[in-house]
């Protein structure tokens, strides 16, 4: 049997018996039974909160030992609904069914893990009040598509529930049936060898888990992934037809995590300025002219924006288009590349 060597609200020691054996995520949740779940352990774990002989441990599947001594932490709890937090919203357009905004660069879309506070989520529910739909889960009212932190554009959120099931039945189908369109500005390294095509290829999680990557087919955490992509710019052009960099409009197919980021890189293009996907491409920079190798430098997030997006009414059926213009901080390295080409 577990001996509980120390245990508190927040803090508790565990001695593991001769017999026990097994993967860390499991031997907790069967010892804790009623207190956390195998899911709720399997968090704790990555997240740091839990030791063996008094070093951390962020493997679920760490195999326990007779003997070991088990340290485990548990965080404060937190509030579990998002409160309402006064951060002003670019509204593009509003009415009682949804509500559609050009979310900046920097803004995480919902509550999560380092980011409880200060998202869009936070935000629609201080500007649209009860009226947000909760269909989505406490920790995503409203939230039927999402962008990653650093990656700005139009999104549209369900003001009640009728209207969430409506739009995320149309992102799920991603406009195969429907007038759902999504439609991103992408600034990339070099200039792809065809300036039109699509990239067919399955992602899956890389082995770091915040990151994807393409996957074989046969993979079992492979998922289908397709992005159609266009070259509409062509920055410091050479004789041979090759480019520094080019913008590049691309259209989702699918919609998996970091699915432009991943597969603009898997064609050897990966965007300006993603730090997770690009790294190996920044001393690129080196081989601009000054200004514009400057501006490239001092961009900090991945150059990508998701410029138009369109979708049925869940209520009229009108087809509704919305726009975002390039934000400010990606418009000026665009303009330094076409000076420095000029």
């Amino acid at each position: 049997m577990t001996a509980f060597k120390e245990a508190s609200a927040n803090r508790k020691v565990l001695a593991v018996d001769e017999s026990a054996s097994g993967r860390l995520d499991a031997w907790l949740a069967s010892v804790l039974d009623g207190e956390i779940s195998r899911s709720r352990a399997k968090a704790l774990i990555e997240g740091g909160s839990v030791s063996i002989n008094g070093k951390v441990v962020t493997e679920p599947k760490k195999k326990i030992q007779p003997a070991d001594e088990v340290v485990i932490n548990l965080p404060e709890p937190e509030d579990p609904e998002p409160q309402g937090e006064d951060i002003p919203l670019d509204v593009l357009y509003e009415d009682d069914d949804l509500i559609v905004i050009a979310k900046p660069a920097g803004l995480v879309v919902h509550p999560g893990a380092g980011n409880w506070t200060g998202t869009l989520v936070n935000a629609l529910i201080h500007h649209c009040g009860e009226s947000l739909s909760g269909i989505g889960g406490v920790k995503r009212p409203g939230i039927v598509h999402r962008l990653d932190k650093e990656t700005s554009g139009v999104m549209a959120a369900a003001k009640n529930d009728n209207a969430h099931r409506h739009l995320s039945a149309q992102f799920a189908d991603h406009g195969r049936t429907g007038p759902l369109e999504r439609a991103y500005l992408a600034l990339v390294w070099g200039r792809p060898r065809n300036l039109k095509g699509t990239i067919d290829a399955p992602l899956g999680r890389a082995a770091d888990r915040t990151r994807r990557a393409v996957k074989r087919e046969s993979s079992e955490d492979a998922r289908e992934a397709i992005t159609h992509y266009e070259v509409v710019e062509r920055f410091l052009e050479m004789p041979d037809a090759t480019a520094q960099a080019c913008l590049v409009e691309c259209r989702l197919e699918t919609g998996r995590t970091h699915q432009i980021r991943v597969h603009m890189a898997h064609l050897g293009h990966p965007l300006i300025g993603d730090p997770e996907y690009g790294g190996s491409f920044k001393t690129k920079a080196n081989r601009l002219p000054d200004e514009a190798r400057a501006a490239v430098n001092g961009f900090h997030r991945q150059a990508l924006h998701a410029y138009l997006l369109q979708f049925e009414h869940p209520s009229t059926g009108e087809v509704m288009h919305f726009e975002a213009p390039i934000p400010e901080d990606m418009e000026f390295v665009i303009d330094k590349l076409r000076q420095a080409g000029a």
